[in-house]
């Protein structure tokens, strides 16, 4: 039902389940702006990303079941270096922060480029059945594959990178212990996934900085490309993912109305699953 709702109807039910969240839970309020003077940035500058959160929220139901084209909703600031790493052959590792529509991001390079060269996204299976099938179902798009966050997932991956292709993934996302490095973001330690900076060493492809800007008025997205920083050879896992956080960092302060401000990014890492094939 929620599917078949006008995306501007979604979000602007989402923005005020947004603000509802915001108000009634002090640990997100507090978590939210307590991140927010991390990176020295006013209340004001952030007060628009408590309801941009709702948004992501209740767009996913109209992203998830869409079997059309995105087509017209989707425009794009700096497609041209997309085109110049693909006309290489040498693959790219598309890095998005937790900012923005993410979602929309990898199924928008899909319908623009999949044809020609598909793009693997790394994502975690959702611990419930039902859940985990709909999002398959969901994510699973022509020019578009998924790979768990295992290492059954890394090696196709770096299958893709090498024929390539297109890699993505959420390089702020805290990944399991001994998965990472502790690493500044915004001036404060934070357990940084090695991973990102491992695809793109090994594989020699550019890491490229993307994320999907909501526009207001459910008027669809603008898909951000820059070129992400180059890693030395020499580099440290350290100072690999410094400079990957550093990255994400500028892409936060160029829109930080639209970045998920309530996400645990500090936080402790979990423990390694029993079975000891997850990665992230």
């Amino acid at each position: 039902m929620l599917a078949r709702c006008p995306l501007w109807l979604l979000h602007a039910f989402g923005a005020l389940a947004g603000r509802l969240s915001y108000a009634l839970s002090p640990s997100y309020r507090q978590r939210f702006q307590a991140q927010v003077r991390q990176a020295g940035l006013s209340e004001a500058e952030a007060r628009p990303a408590i309801a941009q959160a709702g948004r992501m929220i209740a767009e996913l139901p109209w992203l998830w079941q869409r079997r059309s084209a995105l087509g017209d909703l989707v425009r794009w600031q700096g497609a041209e270096l997309i085109e110049a790493d693909l006309a290489a052959h040498r693959g790219m590792v598309l890095l998005t922060p937790h900012m923005g529509c993410f979602e929309v991001t990898a199924r928008a390079f899909a319908e623009r480029f999949g044809q020609h060269t598909p793009v693997t996204v790394l994502f975690r299976p959702a611990r419930k059945a039902w859940m985990r099938a709909l999002m398959d179902g969901a994510r699973e798009r022509p020019g578009l594959a998924t790979a768990p966050a295992s290492l059954a997932g890394v090696r196709q991956m770096l299958r893709a990178l090498r024929q390539g292709q297109a890699v993505g993934l959420l390089p702020d996302q805290v990944p399991p212990e001994g998965l990472g490095v502790w690493a500044p973001f915004f001036g404060r330690p934070a357990y940084t996934m090695t991973l990102a900076a491992k695809l793109a060493m090994q594989s020699g492809a550019p890491l490229v900085l993307i994320w999907g800007e909501r526009l207001p008025g459910g008027r669809g997205y603008v898909i951000h490309v820059e070129r992400g920083p180059a890693l030395p050879p020499e580099a440290t896992p350290e100072a690999a993912a410094t400079l990957i956080n550093q990255a994400m960092e500028g892409l936060i302060r160029q829109a930080p109305d639209q970045y998920l401000w309530g996400y645990h990014r500090y936080k402790s890492p979990r423990q390694l699953g029993a079975g000891g094939g997850e990665v992230l």
